[in-house]
């Protein structure tokens, strides 16, 4: 059972140029940077000119690398990432980046992403005689680059990603350069900064450009390759952009650290804007669409305007931005309602039956002051599989919550995300095949709001260039929905296109 009921982050990606730097300790703190994107795994290889050493390891940055173990990396050039499995389980097999000896020189790859069409390719290859040591996608992408014919790394990587299908931004790294490269939907976010002494770095958000003293100048753009190897960036339009570009949107309503900027947004306004808008419409109603954002629309105008509510709380950390702008609208008094303890994170140690049951209460404890007897609007980022909220509301109503509504900063989560992100089956998904009715009885709240996909859009303040199949089903590219993260793993696989 997880404690955490959010999608999961999908990966973070981070590549230097840095003449006369120590870039295998850059990389390390821009991994620290980037740590809440995954926590399964972590790794950097560095490049000398000649060769490319590598060191990687299952478990947080702070875990995986040591004095030791960052000694042996010397270079000028580097790329790191840190994981959570989207293609291929959790093992140490599957840890990125991918390095393999090729006739062209050495190569290491780190992906963010997911490509749609892995599996194809991975026959494709096998059919060639080409063998595999992982489940992952990534190491796919290596042996494409590495059998792929041109007389430079970027015609090599530009016939790959005519290939490539799906979500990827990557950091490759040869024995003399970097590059960053990202698929022409825009699906996942790279970042490019130039360094005090010179050079360049790429990264999945500009908060760790910003750890590493960098200057954040411009996103990598949907299908480009850009090339780090002297103070000067190269840059390639290997594929044309497809339009409009499909951002995920969930990197501002959850992924992203909120110091991040993305293609011009900040991510802290965004999730502000959020709560701000879901305050608007709890209060104002939903229009025709009332059933699917709300359980109690028709007389919530009415509570709320007679005092709907007592204080607002957010469920850490992401959601308090949110709960600050549905307080600002609503003018519902804004307090903290739950302590996080930070240092609960993924252990290989089980807990007993009875703590198991408990696991929530391990992660969040309540203020009980700032509830008792009150009537609470608790905002969340999301409900996915449903295992958590049910937990979190029992825990108010332990410390003499009057009543508990619930408020989510995006609309139902009905289908799964084929593009990098880990949110399970349909199957697995709680809106998938419930009313709002139903999944508000299920967590015994008092009353469930969901934002509506205008919302949330008026909140981004772009109508399109976002990617919201996971509300709406409306995939950017056809999908293989047997595309799960261990798909590499499973003997027979059944192919179904989405619409």
């Amino acid at each position: 059972m997880s404690y955490d009921d959010h999608p999961h982050e999908e990966c973070g990606v981070i590549g230097i140029f840095g003449p006369n730097e120590d870039v295998a300790r850059m990389a390390f703190f821009g991994l620290y940077a980037l740590q809440h994107r995954g926590q399964e795994a972590a790794g950097i290889a560095v490049a000398d000119g000649q060769t490319i050493s590598m060191h990687k390891g299952v478990g947080l940055v702070s875990h995986v690398f040591t004095p030791g173990s960052m000694s042996e990396l010397k270079g000028h050039y580097a790329i790191g990432h840190t994981r959570y499995s989207t293609t291929g389980s959790s093992l140490l097999r599957n840890a990125q980046p991918f390095m393999i000896e090729t006739i062209h020189g050495p190569l290491a790859l780190a992906h963010n992403g997911n490509l749609v069409n892995s599996a194809e390719l991975r026959n494709e290859l096998m059919q060639h005689g080409v063998g595999f040591s992982s489940s992952s996608d990534t190491e796919v992408m290596t042996m494409m680059l590495a059998r792929n014919g041109g007389s430079t790394w970027e015609e090599r990587i530009k016939t790959a990603m005519k290939k490539w299908i799906g979500a990827y931004s990557l950091v490759i790294l040869t024995r003399d350069c970097v590059y960053a490269v990202r698929d022409p939907w825009g699906f996942r976010p790279l970042c490019i900064g130039l360094l005090p002494s010179g050079g360049h770095a790429v990264a999945s958000e500009t908060g760790a450009l910003r750890t590493l003293g960098c200057e954040a100048i411009r996103d990598v753009k949907p299908g480009e390759v850009v090339a780090l190897s002297n103070n000067a960036l190269k840059v390639m339009q290997a594929l044309q952009p497809v339009a409009p570009s499909a951002m995920c949107v969930f990197e501002h309503i959850y992924f992203a650290r909120p110091d991040q900027t993305w293609d011009g947004i900040n991510v802290h306004h965004v999730r502000q804007k959020l709560g701000e808008e879901l305050a608007k419409e709890v209060i104002n109603g939903f229009g025709t669409d009332a059933r699917m954002y709300s359980t109690d629309a028709s007389r919530t105008k009415e509570r709320m305007v007679n005092g709907f509510a007592d204080v607002v709380i957010p469920v850490p950390d992401s959601s308090v931005p949110a709960a600050i702008g549905f307080s600002r609208v609503s003018g519902i008094p804004y307090n903290d309602g739950f302590i996080k303890n930070r240092y609960v994170g993924r252990t290989f140690i089980e807990p007993t039956d009875s703590l198991r049951k408990r696991g929530v209460a391990l992660k969040f404890n309540v203020i009980n002051e700032n509830v008792r007897g009150k009537r609470v609007v608790m905002i969340d980022d999301s409900i996915v599989r449903g295992n958590t909220m049910g937990p979190l509301i029992k825990l108010l109503r332990n410390a003499d919550a009057k009543e508990v509504h619930v408020a989510i900063t995006c609309p139902p989560i009905m289908h799964p995300c084929y593009m990098g992100v880990d949110m399970g089956r349909h199957e697995d998904l709680i809106a998938h095949n419930r009313t709002v009715e139903e999944i508000r009885e299920h967590v015994g709240a008092d009353s469930l709001h969901y934002l509506s996909v205008e919302g949330m859009m008026r909140a981004v303040g772009r109508e399109d260039g976002f990617c919201q199949a996971c509300f709406t089903g409306h995939y950017p590219i056809a999908v293989d929905l047997s595309n799960v993260k261990t798909g590499f793993e499973r003997v027979t696989y059944s192919t179904e296109k989405s619409g």
